[in-house]
């Protein structure tokens, strides 16, 4: 059995050692090992993957003994048992498209079992690939959002994906979902937030534009940031380049995001990210 164990907890001598002698105790086999303390925070965070041949119960229960002494926030998953998204639109397709394709290539270690959108422009891309599509373009917001908590209680979803959804989620569900809805910023944030930010970053005569992908929270665009990619533009770029540019790093990056965490790559850590990279 192929295994993911997380730990993050404060910094102290002996949990490297106490994570290799636990896994060893449940007849593990370490394939790969990342680990990092943050020197502000002082936080300790670490992602293994190993195999073992005892069941998943047993090995936790082997895990949370030999490392209880530091109090970690621990997870353990089995590899085999993908984590399931679920991916709100609105109009635009870009970087639905790039996850839907991803994941029927098996390059997306994830299970998309819905795709709610406001509006029914993509109900036929969606179901194309064999994917419940939910359309609430006759709820109000209150309506779809209460929609949205509900099917992430009913599928256990464990990640809410924005990809391009074009509405504000109300604080309460942020707060409710922390840690576990991603967004797609159309611009390298910090800057040109809101709206319309390539006609701002033409306006500026930029020479580079990118996105980001970030947790959400409460505050607009402030999440702890994942990811972030960026082209190079030039004076002759018209506002209409500048998007395109930008749907294709968009698309790149949101999916660079929802596979690191997928792959339980993402720890947060205060304001920010560790993101263990392969």
């Amino acid at each position: 059995m192929d295994l993911i164990v997380t730990l993050q907890c404060k910094d102290q001598p002996g949990i490297v050692h106490a994570m290799t002698t636990a896994v060893l105790a449940a007849r593990g086999n370490i394939i790969e090992n990342q680990q990092f303390t943050d020197p502000t925070t002082q936080d300790f965070v670490m992602r293994t993957r190993f195999e073992s041949e005892i069941e998943l119960a047993k090995v936790r229960e082997i895990l949370e003994s030999g490392l209880g002494q530091f109090k970690p926030k621990l997870s353990l998953r089995s590899v085999a048992k993908q984590k399931k998204a679920l991916i709100l639109v609105t109009k635009e397709s870009h970087c639905l498209r790039d996850l839907l394709y991803l994941q029927e290539l098996g390059e997306l270690p994830i299970e998309i079992p819905a795709v709610v959108s406001n509006h029914s422009e993509l109900k036929t891309l969606v179901e194309s690939h064999g994917i419940k599509f939910i359309d609430q373009s006759k709820l109000d917001k209150s309506a779809a959002e209460a929609e949205i908590a509900k099917l992430v209680t009913e599928l256990e979803i464990d990640l809410v994906v924005l990809a391009r959804y074009m509405q504000i989620l109300t604080r309460e569900f942020c707060e409710r979902m922390s840690g576990r809805i991603i967004n797609i910023h159309h611009s390298f944030l910090p800057g040109f937030k809101g709206a319309k930010p390539y006609h701002q970053a033409h306006a500026r005569g930029v020479k580079i534009i990118g996105a980001t992908a970030h947790f959400v929270t409460p505050d607009l665009d402030e999440g702890p940031i994942i990811d972030q990619d960026v082209a190079h533009v030039t004076h002759a770029s018209t506002p209409e380049d500048l998007i395109a540019t930008g749907r294709d790093i968009e698309r790149r990056v949101l999916s660079r995001a929802v596979r690191d965490f997928a792959e339980d790559r993402i720890f947060i850590v205060g304001d920010k990210t560790v993101v263990f990279h392969n």
